[in-house]
């Protein structure tokens, strides 16, 4: 059985360095120039909703696995409808020699990405650009760095000729930023075939970098909350405008979505958001920084909760959050609207289930002429354990990379491909390579980027984790 580590503890203590971005070209090795021609070539191809290009995602590295030493046994290409989209998904084993030691390794990352349109950036999305110190493209960060990564790492370590004494299994998703329908079918499959020991995610956790780009922490994605969406619909007969009703439909939503407004959900926490918080509080001596820590050592401080909750960054770690975020009703001006309907996206704390939360929004609106329609499909998220050899792998990691920072647990706000393996009863956890400043990689957004230095410097992450998880030393 494997030990847990306390995740007030987890942190390591290395050698330091800085990871600012480039300023100047540099000689690099023969893997880490093909790990930014895969970059380039991967990103080249605009893998996004709406333009069925994830298929020559998949011939690309199938390509590329195959010429470095993967047979046609190791790579298995899966086709999904993406709800009325092809798409495909495709897993490549790493296999043991002999008898596995272990339980599998799953590794996670998806080729898909949010689209963008080349008008509305300042250089060709779908070109990876270096300028300014920084890698520029759609997915540069979100999530074609991770596939990368994981992808050129399998090469490495197939050209090395390292022999692993347990099975890792790359599992790489067509469609994680719409549907899931790639990564469901892929997440059932393993745990029906493969049966990890646990599930490590490219897709989430990373280096925080300060405002002069040095390292501050490490996060390790833990958990994430469930997604989950809900129409609240209100109908009634209508009418001519001249004539009009007090059950107006317009108005009766209206009072529902003012009672979720005013509605706070009852304050959550874990161990892992109590370590997030304590470790962030103690970077800044601000009334934010203040609160954190008060909370983190009290979860029941009233005046901590309020200073958290009234910051839009830091709601969501102290418990579920309901916001309503669409609204349509009426046909015409001059008649009375005949149904009225508002969707209200949910974020819902690690713990609680999508049916708990119906149930309180029912109870908070009050009225059962209300009509809720669930309209997603996502599962309940659980929190993961930590465990001390993810843990010991991610210190490896950091030691080759010369960085001396805590490593701190996290709960995501947002959701990954990891939500469903999760369910499915395996810890899960987001290791990325990634290296950056808060809120300077612009994923889904205008002109996304990575430094260049931390896209190098990530380079040897995942080599290091899976030589120390999975090498005749482990």
């Amino acid at each position: 059985m494997i030990a847990r580590h306390s995740l007030f503890a987890a942190s390591a203590f290395l050698a330091a360095s800085c990871l600012t971005p480039a300023s100047f070209a540099q000689e690099r090795s023969a893997h880490e120039q093909q790990a930014r021609d895969i970059y380039a070539n991967v990103i080249a191809i605009r893998s996004a909703r709406g333009q069925e290009k994830v298929p020559e995602v998949v011939d690309y590295l199938v390509g590329e696995l195959k010429a470095s030493g993967f047979s046609d046994d190791d790579l298995m290409v899966t086709d999904y409808d993406s709800k009325g989209e092809p798409t495909q998904g495709l897993v490549v084993w790493y296999r043991a020699e002999g008898e596995p030691a272990e339980k599998p390794i799953v590794l996670l990352a998806h080729m898909d990405v949010v689209d963008a349109l080349a008008e509305d950036w300042v250089r060709d999305p779908f070109t990876l650009t270096e300028e300014e110190g920084y890698f520029f493209g759609r997915g540069t960060a979100d999530n074609k760095y991770g596939l990368t990564n994981l992808v050129q790492t399998f090469i490495r370590l197939k050209e090395e000729g390292f022999e692993p004494t347990r099975d890792l299994v790359m599992v790489l998703s067509g469609d994680e930023e719409t549907d899931m329908v790639s990564t469901r079918a892929q997440a059932t499959y393993v745990a029906e075939t493969i049966d990890p020991a646990f599930i490590l995610n490219s897709d989430a956790g990373g280096l925080t970098l300060g405002t002069n780009g040095e390292p501050l922490d490490y996060g390790i994605q833990g958990a994430e909350k469930t997604y989950a969406t809900w129409e609240i619909t209100v109908t009634n007969p209508g009418g001519h405008s001249s004539t009009p009703r007090k059950d107006n439909a317009i108005y009766e939503l209206a009072s529902a979505l003012k009672a979720i407004e005013a509605y706070d959900f009852p304050v959550r926490y874990s161990e892992l958001t109590l370590a997030s918080l304590e470790a962030a509080g103690r970077k800044r001596l601000d009334k934010l920084g203040l609160a954190m820590r008060a909370f983190a050592a009290d979860p029941t401080d009233a005046d901590a909760v309020a200073t958290l909750r009234a910051d839009p960054s830091l709601i969501g770690q102290t418990g579920t959050t309901c916001v309503a975020t669409m609204l349509r009703a009426g046909h015409a001006e001059n008649a009375l609207p005949q149904s009225a309907t508002a969707t209200v996206n949910c974020r819902i704390f690690p713990g609680v289930t999508i049916e708990e939360t119906e149930a309180t929004l029912r109870e908070v609106v009050g009225n059962e002429e209300v009509q809720f329609n669930l309209i997603s499909d996502f599962p309940d998220s659980p929190e993961s354990g930590m465990r001390e050899d993810v843990l010991a792998a991610v210190k490896a990691a950091l030691a080759e990379r010369g960085v001396d920072v805590p490593i701190i647990p996290h709960m995501s706000a947002g959701g990954t491909d990891g939500m469903h393996y999760r369910n499915l009863g395996y810890d899960t956890y987001g290791v990325s390579a990634s290296a950056s400043k808060p809120n300077d990689t612009y994923a889904h957004g205008l002109n996304e980027r990575v430094p260049v230095d931390s896209f190098y410097g990530g380079l040897d992450h995942w080599y290091v984790m899976l030589k120390t998880l999975a090498g005749p030393d482990a």
